[in-house]
């Protein structure tokens, strides 16, 4: 026969609360019924865990072993517990969501209404900003951020990665042709970004490297925008997979160059403060918009 959780808590009641008496009133039993677990736990486990004596207790070897485990046991079953009884909860409440515009465009907006229909009492509040904002400055429950982190004052959840594509829009390439090196580019309109500089490092392998460092032809401060720019046949950009996967899917952007592409995937997480509870309502979202984010796996 094998320890019962039952059993566990009272060799573990017993240790803490100093005495089989002591412990049979915390666990509302009788001293004889607390005595009796302990030899039947001993029995099953072949050993003896509790020297006892009419004055004292002491743990054998074999006890100290086994009450650090079993705590550990015990610690697991209530964190089960306590999860189970979350999932029975029904999440409520204002959550506030900020994330670049692209990504509540392409990633949360089509699935609201899923989620709404899943979860009716949370009340969402979307918010877009193309720069990092203070969470607390701006009210925000949670951050959606695409790329590599560098704030270490927010706990961070990974929701998935999402490549990068270089594309053009077909009548873009019939009219100035198809690059078939990477040193063609240099010959083509290029659509890149004012700010953030990495993001017009291009990840395409060739002679110099992994990166192909591009001088825009035409910049913007949005993804958003250079996504038009592109589908209006203005020139070839490089945009995250999140926000292009049904540009590709349709036929109005085309991948340029993807035997040169290095494989780069851009990190999308959830990021919040450390010393916040983590609320329900949170997971839940966080929990829908992973699954989401699974198409880009691929």
């Amino acid at each position: 026969m094998k320890a019962r959780s039952d059993e566990l808590q009272v060799f573990v009641s017993v240790i803490e609360s100093g005495s089989i008496s002591a412990a049979a009133e915390q666990m509302n039993q009788t001293p004889s019924a607390i005595s009796r677990t302990l030899s039947r736990l001993e029995n099953k486990l072949d050993t003896t865990l509790i020297n006892r004596t009419t004055r004292r207790m002491d743990l054998t070897e074999e006890g100290k072993f086994f009450l650090e485990r079993a705590r550990q046991i015990l610690a697991q079953m209530e964190d089960l517990e306590e999860r189970l009884s979350l999932r029975q909860q029904t999440p409520s409440g204002r959550l506030r969501i900020n994330a670049a515009f692209p990504f509540v465009l392409h990633s949360i907006v089509p699935y609201v209404a899923e989620f709404r229909a899943l979860y009716p009492e949370i009340q969402l509040e979307l918010n877009s900003n193309d720069v990092i904002i203070d969470l607390l400055e701006q009210s925000t429950d949670v951050a959606i951020r695409i790329g590599d982190l560098a704030d270490s004052t927010l706990h961070a959840r990974s929701l998935g990665t999402s490549p990068l594509n270089i594309l053009a829009s077909p009548e873009y390439l019939k009219k100035h042709g198809t690059p078939r090196t990477v040193d063609d580019l240099n010959g083509h309109a290029l659509l890149g970004f004012t700010q953030t500089e990495t993001l017009n490092h291009w990840p395409l392998r060739h002679a110099d490297g992994e990166q192909f460092l591009i001088r825009p032809t035409v910049a913007a401060s949005s993804g958003e925008t250079l996504r038009h720019l592109a589908l209006a046949g203005e020139g070839i950009v490089c945009l995250s997979h999140f926000m292009t996967h049904e540009d590709i899917r349709q036929g109005r952007l085309e991948v340029v160059l993807p035997d040169a592409n290095n494989g780069y995937r851009q990190p999308i997480h959830a990021v919040y403060y450390r010393n916040s509870q983590l609320a329900l309502r949170i997971q839940c979202f966080l929990d829908f918009i992973q699954q989401k984010l699974l198409r880009y796996a691929a």
